[in-house]
């Protein structure tokens, strides 16, 4: 499990940056719960949400994958598609509310590597089955 812990740590590190960026704004706008009406703190909020919402699937599917003894370098592959796809869409969403390329690329990597996770542990479990 250290495959995905590497990469479970660096995405929780992610996650604590985008939460110190919400509450350092709450604490300027002065704003305890909600967004206020303030489109930077609301911004804020939707990015760190968005990595609240997406992170811990990737990684419960990364650590199935690599319990499951799946190849490492596969393993780095996603974990670094997950990062990457997390990093951009922070900074694209982050720079502007509107769909930045960062943004819709971090998004479409987000995507990517949870689907093609998925559809290998379909394959994974269906092999499996098939050759017991």
């Amino acid at each position: 499990m250290r495959i995905t812990g590497l990469y479970a740590a660096i995405a929780a590190l992610i996650v604590v940056i985008l939460a110190i960026r919400v509450t350092l704004r709450r604490r300027a706008v002065q704003v305890g719960i909600g967004n206020g009406g303030d489109a930077t703190l609301a911004q804020r909020i939707r990015v760190h949400a968005n990595a609240a919402e997406y992170v811990p699937l990737a990684l419960i599917l990364l650590l199935i994958l690599e319990l499951n003894q799946t190849q490492p370098l596969l393993l780095h592959v996603f974990g670094c598609m997950l990062i990457a796809g997390r990093l951009l869409h922070a900074y694209g969403l982050s720079s502007s509310p509107a769909l930045t390329p960062g943004r819709a690329i971090g998004m479409v990597l987000t995507w990517a590597v949870i689907a093609i996770m998925a559809v290998l542990l379909i394959w994974q479990v269906l092999a499996l089955w098939v050759l017991t």
